[in-house]
């Protein structure tokens, strides 16, 4: 045994051929082992030695009792340097690792199935084996700071407070999940030894303001294309400087949540950085209406010619369709500007996002041209819309497979098909804000004929507790549709709620939104998604939870590569039994921790398998919800203490 210190004059011969554990007393005295043998030595003399009948695991020193405890699988021993005793202090089945915790007055000895707590005093257990953990089969525990951090097969976690565990696993935290030892690192982190090399697990301070300065630098720096807010994608196992920045279908959608956080971050700040980033957002969502030559028509996204496979993507969700003349393809199609291309096909749910972004820059921008252009968008949208029976119509005629509003198409469903309650919710919501800012009264007349004559303030205001799955006699496209909760159709209905309540037709009206938007709240309530609580908020709403939407944005994790993420194995939560809105667990897991961020997603789902091939943008998922707190006033200004 040698140490780097006082100049390798520390050097004793053990005399163990395979020596493998050891481990330190009070006065340069050590106990070391080759997982039989025993010795124990101070200076160059062996003044003990034995034989265990059991495999040596692990060995550490008691300072407060002056003794040496030894790990077998089967006991724990005690060894006294001063008498030289050698005890069995504890026996139980299966130990795998242990620790000295809570100021000395236990030891934590960790199994293949759960851990418990031994009084260090009597060798007495405490309590019941504790199994409820992310993984019971435990390979190490030690105390850090105070807290209890355990390592296994699937990945480290730690004992808070609360009862409950942060767990680190997947290659968000770690080199691989397979933990062989956990130590304190420098400062305030940890280190996890792994069998694909050491993690290093750092615990930084930081207000919500800081951490969205954090978010700002990501999002400028990867994933601006063209003004457009896109996913990095084509990561080699999360490896950023391997990324590449290429169209998605839902391009304008992310860019209209992501100009939406610079908007409020402009109004809270006055920042002159957050109002160009916003006003380069909008332009490049302006260029989506004026690439082609449809007019009010947008497109899902632009790029330079030659860049994408000029190819058609054939989207078979039903090769024989109810409605002739829907359009059941996303193409790709050359610009009059021969250096261009654009993509086709818009949907209801990038709608959605266009007329959030339009409507926040017509009533809260203070660029009067910007305004100006924002509600000219909205008109040319709106109009497109009406005039083409409530439908998108893409450059061949047709409408697309997700661009119709029309009663035809709507009231088709059967009522517990939720497609008919958020079409109606979304299209209602649209006209009522074209007609508060343009003043046309066409948008209004659609409005109250679709409310009135029909029955769209029926299908918005029905429960939901209603909607679930259409019936087995109902056809097939009412059946696929209803198959599951679609958690896309939340964040269509959350961000329109910012058309559909303020610019109600009458006040009768707007209470009647106002409920409709509480039943919604009331269902998403589990999801602690700080985005649906800051929307509900916006009506005016005081009974929103405001602990669970920090608690959202505190959790979510600083590294936003899509690693693969499992957490169907663990021990430590409640799980649920199958259900139509595929909630598995009785709470939902912390960001961090689930593979799934984006509003758009089940915050429910335990695993995915995406090995690090790209990288989210915090722009839509934590930028909007945050920076919209900031400007309704739910969150404060950092607060010196």
């Amino acid at each position: 045994m040698l140490s780097n210190a006082w100049a390798g004059s520390l050097y004793i011969k053990h005399g163990l051929a395979n020596a493998r554990v050891f481990t330190g007393g009070s006065d340069f005295d050590f106990l070391v082992s080759d997982g039989s043998a025993l010795r124990y030595l101070k200076g160059a003399q062996a003044l003990w030695e034995s034989k265990s009948t059991e495999r040596v695991l692990d060995m550490i020193f008691d300072s407060a009792r002056h003794r040496f405890l030894v790990l077998t699988p089967a006991q724990i021993f005690s060894f006294s340097p001063e008498d030289k005793n050698y005890s069995s202090f504890f026996a139980a089945d299966s130990l795998t690792c242990f620790t000295i915790a809570n100021g000395g007055k236990d030891v934590v000895a960790g199994t293949r199935n759960g851990y418990m707590v031994i009084d260090a005093a009597t060798g007495k257990q405490k309590g019941e084996v504790i199994r409820k953990l992310p993984c019971p089969q435990l390979t190490a525990v030690t105390e850090i700071g105070g807290k209890l951090w355990f390592g296994s097969g699937n990945g480290a976690f730690m004992l808070k407070e609360d009862g409950r565990f942060n767990y680190y696993a997947s290659k968000r935290w770690l080199p691989s999940d397979d933990v062989k030892h956990i130590a304190k690192g420098d400062g305030n982190s940890v280190l996890v030894l792994t069998g694909a090399g050491l993690g290093k697990i750092g615990f930084m301070q930081m207000t919500l303001e800081e951490k969205a300065a954090f978010y700002d630098k990501q999002v400028r720096l990867r994933h601006i294309r063209y003004g457009l807010y896109c996913d990095v994608a084509n990561l080699e196992h999360g490896n950023l400087s391997t990324a590449g920045l290429r169209p998605r279908d839902s391009d304008n959608l992310w860019t209209a949540m992501y100009m939406g956080s610079q908007l409020f971050r402009y109004l809270v700040t006055h920042e002159a950085e957050a109002k160009q980033n916003c006003i380069e957002s909008f332009e490049a969502m302006e260029r989506l209406y004026t690439i082609h030559s449809i007019p009010g028509f947008f497109a899902r996204s632009f790029e330079r010619r030659g860049i994408m496979p000029f190819k058609n993507e054939y989207r078979p969700y039903l090769q024989h369709y109810w409605y002739p003349g829907y359009q059941n393809t996303i193409s790709w199609h050359h610009a009059a500007d021969t250096e261009w291309d654009w993509k086709g096909a818009a949907s209801s749910d990038q709608t959605v996002g266009q007329m959030f972004a339009l409507t926040l820059l017509a009533q809260y921008m203070d660029d009067e041209g910007i305004k100006k252009r924002a509600i000219a968008l909205m008109d040319g949208l709106m109009s497109h819309i009406v005039d083409h029976q409530l439908r998108l119509v893409d450059h061949d005629g047709r409408a697309t497979l997700w661009g119709i509003w029309h009663p035809e198409y709507v009231n088709r469903f059967p009522e517990m098909v939720g497609d008919r309650k958020l079409y109606s919710s979304n299209i209602i919501a649209f006209l009522q804000t074209a007609w508060h800012f343009t003043g046309k009264e066409k948008y209004k007349k659609v409005a109250e004929d679709l409310l009135y004559r029909h029955g769209y303030l029926e299908n918005l205001m029905r429960p939901f507790a209603a909607i679930g799955k259409a019936p087995p006699g109902a056809d097939t496209w009412s059946r696929t549709l209803s198959a599951k909760w679609n958690h896309s159709d939340d964040e269509m209905y959350f961000l329109a709620y910012w058309g559909l309540y303020p610019y109600a037709l009458n006040d009768s009206l707007k209470e009647q939104y106002r409920d409709a938007i509480r039943d919604h709240y009331e269902m998403k309530k589990p999801d602690k998604n700080a985005l649906w609580n800051f929307c509900y908020a916006f009506t005016g709403a005081g009974d929103f939870n405001l602990k669970e939407s920090i608690w959202h944005l505190k959790e979510m994790p600083l590294d936003m590569i899509e690693w693969s993420v499992h957490n169907s194995h663990r021990a430590d939560i409640t799980y649920m039994e199958e259900n139509f809105r595929g909630q598995t667990t009785t709470d939902v897991l912390p960001p961090d921790e689930r593979p799934e961020q984006k509003h758009n997603r089940n915050l429910f789902t335990l695993n995915g398998q995406r090995e690090g091939h790209s990288e989210q943008g915090a722009g839509d998922v934590w930028l909007l919800p945050y920076w919209m707190g900031r400007f309704l006033g739910l969150i404060s200004a950092p607060q010196e203490k």
